[in-house]
């Protein structure tokens, strides 16, 4: 009987473990449901100049990312701004990018090559435009640019877009009434400095550190946009639609000394991707993005701003079907 029992024992404690590996198995499965499908290889997020806004937001978001993501490489691409981007968004050169609505908008109403293509993933923060004087100038109002030597912005950029529009509702010509100078946010703070231009136009988000930074060792302030030319840019072009009145506050650049919020105009930017990119990838690239607002605000702080509430919306983009099913996985 015993050698019996010891056989049936021995079965029973086989049985036993075979169940408990295949219960364990279950349950590594469950927890870990993505092990094997994890996004890998390499992607290029195109972002904007050196000094920008663009640039340090994709500083940040390339951390988080290196820890949701790690198994892809992420390759950053500074650029001249929204209108370079979405060509290498929209050509293949780059997987994911930021843009504002108005550059998204012209570029699809222009038919620019890969324009249906173009998808969007979240909206993100909004660019204010920002008209920086010397502090004893005698620019007023974007009218006063008349004859001045102005920075406009680089050829690619959301800035040149917009600060074309500010100055043809203001009656001027940006090519016979002002002196353009054609350059980015990472050399003009320094030309304003040195008196090699008098006024300089700048798209971004508060407080910008380039501005910020200039203000803190040369005495600089505002011009107000907007409020009564708001109605005059908008009458310039149907992608103008996308701006709307804005106040920067008082207190965005301390070392101003404003007394006043500054009358201006603002415009989404919106995280763009392409039909082409993995819908997975461009899931949890979207979870990213909205997981680690919190932590990339406490250095870029426009990034604060990012709200799931209107993350969705960004029109006029379709949405991608990658960050429809974030969204849809977080509903209340």
């Amino acid at each position: 009987m015993l050698p019996a029992l010891s056989r049936i024992s021995r079965r029973r404690a086989l049985q036993g473990s075979a169940a408990l590996a295949v219960v364990c198995g279950l349950l590594l499965w469950w927890l870990l449901p993505m092990g094997d499908s994890s996004p890998s290889g390499r992607l290029t997020f195109s972002t904007g100049v050196k000094s920008g806004v663009y640039q340090r937001y994709g500083d940040l978001l390339r951390d988080a990312l290196a820890h949701d993501l790690p198994k892809v490489s992420i390759d950053l691409r500074t650029s001249e701004g929204s209108q370079q981007n979405l060509a290498r968004v929209a050509s293949g050169e780059a997987d994911f990018t930021i843009a504002t609505a108005d550059a998204v908008a012209k570029y699809r109403r222009d038919g620019r090559p890969g324009a249906d293509r173009l998808r969007g993933c979240a909206r993100l923060y909004d660019d204010y435009v920002q008209l920086i004087v010397p502090q004893g100038s005698p620019v007023e109002t974007p009218a006063d640019l008349r004859g001045k030597r102005v920075g406009v912005g680089q050829e690619g950029s959301g800035v040149r877009l917009i600060a074309d529009r500010v100055l043809t509702a203001a009656g001027l010509d940006a090519r016979r009434d002002i002196d353009p100078v054609s350059a980015g946010l990472d050399t003009m703070p320094g030309r304003l400095e040195r008196g090699e231009v008098d006024a300089f136009f700048w798209s971004g988000g508060l407080p910008t550190a380039a501005v910020q930074h200039l203000s803190e060792r040369f005495p600089v302030r505002l011009v107000p946009v907007g409020d009564k030319l708001i109605s005059r840019v908008h009458a310039t072009g149907d992608a103008t639609r996308y701006y709307h009145s804005a106040v920067i506050p008082s207190d965005a650049y301390p070392r101003m000394g404003a007394r006043a919020p500054v009358q201006t105009v603002a415009v989404a930017n919106l995280l763009v991707t392409t039909d082409r990119a993995d819908p997975e990838l461009t899931e949890r690239f979207t979870r990213t993005v909205i997981r680690s607002r919190d932590r990339i605000g406490r250095e870029v702080h426009p990034a604060q701003l990012v709200d799931l509430r209107t993350a969705i919306y960004t029109d006029p983009l379709p949405l991608h079907e990658g960050a429809r099913r974030y969204y849809s996985s977080v509903k209340p």
